[in-house]
C-alpha cells in the first residue's frame, strides 16, 4: 500500500497581460499610508505606501522612492529624512503630498501643520498619529525604485491610555491604501481570534 504520490510543484508562468495587472496584483495588499519629508535648503515633502519596520535593534525603517520622483533628488544629498503615518482623517495631506503641481520647497508645507524634528529638524506632520526622524544608513537598487533604509534616530508615537493601550480615535486610526483608493479602517472590524 503506498501512500499518495508526492511530485514537485510547477512552476508558474509569467502574466502575458504586463505591468497593469502586476499593478493591480500588488493592489490586493492594504498599506498604510505616509509622508516622506527632507528638511534643509530644498525641503519636500511625498506621499508614500512603501513603507515598513525592518529592525528594533539597532532600530530600522525603509521606505521605497521612485527612480523618477523630485523627492529622491532632494534625498540623495539629505543626511536625515522624516516619515509621518497618517491617520484616517488625514486623507487630504496624502492627496496634497502626492499632486505633482503643488508650490516646491517649503510653500508645499503652507496650511499644512507640522513642526521641524526635535532631533534633526526635518519636517514632521503634527497630527500624525506616528513620526520618525531618521538618518540615512543604506540605500539599494530596487528596479525602478531605490529602496531607502534610515536609522531611526526619535519617534513620536500615539499617546498611551491609562490601561496602556495607545488612544484610538480619528487621529489614532489608520489611513490605507487598497485597490488603489485611500481608505480608513472599519471600526466595526474585528480581528482574527486567538
Amino acid at each position: 500500500m503506498s501512500g499518495p504520490r508526492e511530485t514537485a510543484p510547477r512552476p508558474v508562468a509569467p502574466r502575458d497581460a504586463g505591468e497593469a495587472d502586476l499593478r493591480r496584483a500588488f493592489a490586493e495588499f492594504a498599506t498604510g499610508v505616509t509622508v516622506v519629508t527632507v528638511g534643509g535648503p530644498f525641503p519636500r515633502g511625498m506621499t508614500a505606501n512603501s513603507f515598513t519596520s525592518v529592525s528594533l535593534c539597532p532600530p530600522l525603517l525603509l521606505v521605497c522612492v521612485s527612480n523618477e520622483a523630485v523627492m529622491l533628488r532632494a534625498l540623495r544629498p539629505a543626511r536625515h529624512f522624516g516619515v509621518s503615518v497618517l491617520g484616517a482623517g488625514q486623507e487630504a495631506l496624502a492627496r496634497h503630498f502626492a499632486d505633482d503641481s503643488r508650490p516646491a520647497g517649503l510653500r508645499q508645507f503652507d496650511g499644512v501643520g507640522w513642526s521641524p524634528g526635535a532631533t534633526t529638524s526635518v519636517p514632521l506632520i503634527d497630527a500624525a498619529p506616528a513620526r520618525f526622524e531618521c538618518e540615512k544608513w543604506r540605500a539599494y537598487d530596487g528596479g525602478d525604485h531605490t529602496i531607502l533604509v534610515g536609522a531611526v534616530v526619535a519617534w513620536h508615537g500615539p499617546p498611551v491610555a491609562e490601561a496602556g493601550s495607545a488612544v484610538r480615535g480619528a487621529a489614532g486610526d489608520a489611513l490605507l491604501y487598497f485597490r488603489g483608493r485611500l481608505r480608513g479602517l472599519d471600526p466595526g472590524a474585528r480581528g482574527p481570534h486567538r
